[in-house]
């Protein structure tokens, strides 16, 4: 019988046992009669790492953090890079951005409808497009920019257009709130225009500008979460493949743990550091 064609032997002897298998199988009754040896044959089929989830359910979270340890040091390194990679499109492009949103506005320096509406449409769509969505959208894009759409780097992508127009509407807010005087005494020391960007209105919204790119940063590392969906890496393309898919929901809450973690050491630094550069 099918105990005969397939012995208990590793993965190699019973795919080998294969075309037996297929042979056995157009006799009368065999399913009904060799069920139980067909899945114990076909169990040495399964793959090392399903496998291995299964047999780790019996261990504690801690054996667990042991054996996946260098799995999770992998997603935490990938998950700071896309954040970084966000971090460095919003300060570089987003600040630019935010500032030329308020310098555009009726009534500022740089006065202009035009550049005012475009600019405030672009970062509406950006910002009213739900983000997994987005990152399905720019694929195209994606692949032309760095000629893949799966991986860290390709993830970064639209966390970095995300970030863009996300930090730009917060520095524009921040911006708003200096006083129409200090733009008014800036002017009559005879300033120019950049002197009083970089000397007047960032010095005087730097506390207001770092809390928005704290809360920037945060919202980064959730949307990084999210990117694990399409192959982007992550922390969250961690949990999901060792705790959601292995039913092992201790990893699930470990990583949860560490995110809440993240996030509120985060959140200290960046509220520490905004009222050290609060003068007022």
């Amino acid at each position: 019988m099918i105990e005969a064609a397939i012995p208990a032997l590793p993965a190699i002897s019973a795919i080998s046992a294969i075309p037996d298998m297929i042979a056995y199988s157009k006799q009368p009754g065999f399913l009904l009669s060799n069920a139980q040896a067909l899945l114990h044959s076909m169990s040495a089929l399964l793959p090392v790492p399903f496998g291995s989830g299964l047999a780790s359910a019996d261990l504690s979270l801690y054996d667990k953090l042991v054996q996946y340890q260098s799995e999770i040091w992998k997603s935490i390194g990938q998950t700071f890079l896309m954040v970084g990679i966000s971090l460095a499109a919003a300060i570089v492009l987003g600040l630019p951005a935010g500032t030329l949103l308020y310098l555009s506005r009726r009534g500022q320096m740089y006065e202009n409808r035009t550049v005012s509406m475009v600019l405030n449409t672009l970062v509406n769509i950006i910002r009213s497009f739900p983000f997994l969505l987005l990152v399905v959208f720019l694929i195209p894009f994606t692949r032309f920019l760095v000629g893949t759409s799966i991986g860290t780097i390709a993830a970064s992508v639209p966390l970095a257009i995300v970030a863009i127009a996300h930090y730009a509407r917060l520095a524009e807010q921040s911006l708003l709130e200096i006083p129409r005087g200090v733009i008014e005494a800036a002017r009559s020391m005879g300033s120019s225009r950049l002197q009083i960007i970089l000397k007047f209105l960032y010095p005087e919204a730097r506390s207001g500008l770092v809390l928005g790119l704290t809360s920037s940063a945060i919202s980064f590392i959730s949307y990084s979460t999210v990117v694990g969906i399409v192959g982007g890496g992550g922390v969250g393309d961690f949990a999901i493949r060792y705790g959601y898919q292995r039913f092992e929901m201790d990893i699930t809450g470990f990583i949860i743990v560490l995110m809440i973690v993240l996030v509120q050491a985060v959140q200290f630094a960046g509220s520490r550091l905004a009222a050290w550069l609060d003068k007022r």
